[in-house]
């Protein structure tokens, strides 16, 4: 079983425009709810690859109610999800038809209290058992100490499993110092725990920090992989148009799948791409187009870096 963390759940909820413009009353023409949140997005490719996967973190309130009825839909997610007192947040998403590009309103998530937090500590700790990895994805809702990524990725090693870490900000500055197996920052935010724009450099710098392996993603460029066997750079063999939103879990979702099955680092890397760019061809976050994935899996470039 693989285990997916997300603190701070959501209900995703998109609508789509014929043309996104400040100041006017907009006709929708289309809405779509899912379960949302990084870590239920990676969950549901995951199933879709074929794991076993159980999704946890919290759920509170009407809307957290909505998101366990809608994940209780997708298919080889176990629901693990914690209740909580708070209301989980929604996110919305606006899609602009005649440009295809999105604009994304999140919510900052419920309250957790002390008592919530210890409990989630206590139910994480049965899961990660009988784990074989564990992503921790995505914000904090408020409540959860700063350092609470750094403490799940403890609780892990102590157990023998494998973490993957996908945050940002002081979240991933503590986390990435409990030394997890990969994290899988984007450049924006890798630039913001080194201090680094240059990705190579800043890729090797927070492997010193204590994270054993990092995974940059570098948008429609792909993927740059500081590992302990070597370091590359994996790319699709063309920039594909399409709705980015989700393609990061997707990744995510692909390094872990591909570290359960015992496959080296450019065998990762292409199944991360081919996740990653399949899923920009995919109505919503945590789906990928099958064909797209089969078509660029062929022929992703992994090259020393």
């Amino acid at each position: 079983m693989i285990l997916t963390v997300t603190l701070n759940t959501a209900l995703d909820i998109t609508h789509r425009v014929p043309s996104l413009r400040p100041h006017t009353t907009h006709r929708v023409t289309a809405v779509a709810e899912r379960p949302g949140g990084k870590g239920l997005n990676v969950a549901r490719v995951l199933a879709a690859l074929g794991h076993e996967v159980t999704a946890t973190g919290f759920a509170g309130g009407p809307t957290g109610a909505v998101v366990r009825a809608l994940l209780a839909a997708s298919p080889g997610v176990v629901d693990a999800l914690l209740p909580c007192a708070g209301t989980t947040r929604r996110t919305l998403a606006v899609v602009d038809e005649a440009t295809g590009d999105t604009t994304q309103f999140n919510e900052p998530g419920p309250q957790i209290t002390a008592v919530e937090w210890a409990a989630f500590l206590a139910h994480y700790a049965e899961l990660v058992a009988g784990a074989r990895a564990v992503a921790l994805c995505g914000s904090l809702p408020p409540g959860v100490p700063v350092g609470a990524y750094a403490t799940l990725v403890r609780a892990a090693r102590a157990a023998g499993v494998p973490v993957l870490l996908d945050t940002s900000g002081e979240a991933l500055r503590r986390g990435v110092a409990a030394r997890p197996e990969m994290i899988k920052p984007n450049a924006a935010e890798l630039a913001e725990l080194t201090g680094s724009r240059d990705p190579l450099p800043a890729t090797r710098d927070a492997r010193r920090r204590g994270a054993r392996a990092v995974i940059t993603s570098l948008g429609p460029a792909g993927l740059l992989a500081a590992t302990p066997h070597g370091t590359w750079r994996a790319a699709p063999p063309r920039p594909l148009a399409g709705n980015p939103t989700g393609a990061g879990d997707s990744a995510v979702a692909g390094l872990l799948s591909a570290l359960t099955e015992g496959l080296d680092w450019p065998a990762r890397l292409t199944r991360a791409v081919a996740l990653s760019a399949a899923t920009v061809h995919a109505p919503t976050a945590g789906a990928f187009d099958p064909r797209t994935y089969e078509e660029v899996r062929g022929s992703v470039r992994v090259t020393a870096a």
